[in-house]
Formats: structure tokens, sequence, C-alpha cells
């Protein structure tokens, strides 16, 4: 008769098999939660640019574009600040008491976050035409 084979794993193979398939788990896992990280970060960096391009798009159409700040919240997250400055361009030669136009620098930052150093910011600037106020 022929000696009992015996068939199946041993146990030191059925925990090395389960160490390998526990670390496999946890990089994929690690992998995935990055990955909705990115996405949601990637979220409120699309709504920010939004908020900004918004703000800068109202400015000098629904609010007069003068010198001055403005300040507000968004969406009960999204700090924001309009602030528009006169911009100065005279060259030696130009005589600016004929110029019925001017141009002004509109800055709009935008920012989020806990309050804390980590806090996220956009911040977008813009030149217009605005009439000159004499």
């Amino acid at each position: 008769m022929q000696a009992n084979k015996q068939r199946g794993f041993s146990l030191l193979e059925i925990l090395i098999a389960f160490s390998i398939l526990a670390l496999s788990l946890g990089i994929l896992l690690k992998i995935f939660s990055a990955g909705v990280n990115t996405a949601a970060v990637a979220e409120n960096y699309t709504a920010a640019v939004q908020i900004a391009e918004s703000l800068m798009v109202k400015t000098g159409v629904e609010t007069p574009l003068q010198a001055g700040q403005a300040a507000g919240l968004e969406n009960e997250k999204y700090y924001w600040r309009v602030e528009v400055s006169p911009f100065t361009f005279n060259p030696d030669n130009m005589d600016v008491s004929a110029i019925t136009a001017m141009l002004f620098k509109v800055k709009v930052i935008v920012n989020w976050g806990d309050g804390n150093a980590n806090d996220r910011q956009v911040e977008l600037t813009t030149v217009k035409l605005g009439n000159r106020t004499l």
C-alpha cells in the first residue's frame, strides 16, 4: 500500500498568504483614500475659482468700479475679499487730463479652511476699464 500523503496547506502557508493579502488590501485602501482626498480638494478649488470668477465679473457691473474693498462669506465655507485700486500707467509724454477712462486693478481672494496655517487660497487679478471720476 501507498503511504498516506497529506493534501492541503500547512498552517504556516495559510498565515503567510493571509499576511500578503492583508498587506495588499492595506496598500489598496490607502491609495483609494488618497484619491478620494485629492478629489475633495479639487472640488473645493473648483468651487473657489467659480466664486472668484463670479465676483470678478460682478465688479463693475453690479457694483460700481471704484477704489475700495468688499468682503463676505459664500456657502458658509468660502471667505472672499475683493480689492479694487486704480491701475496707474502714465508714460512721461502723456497728458492725463484729456483721458476720460481709467484702468482699475481688481483682485479677488477666496480662502477656506479651519482657520489654521493650512488654509487654502485662490487669488485672481485682472484689469478693468472704468469711467474716470473728476
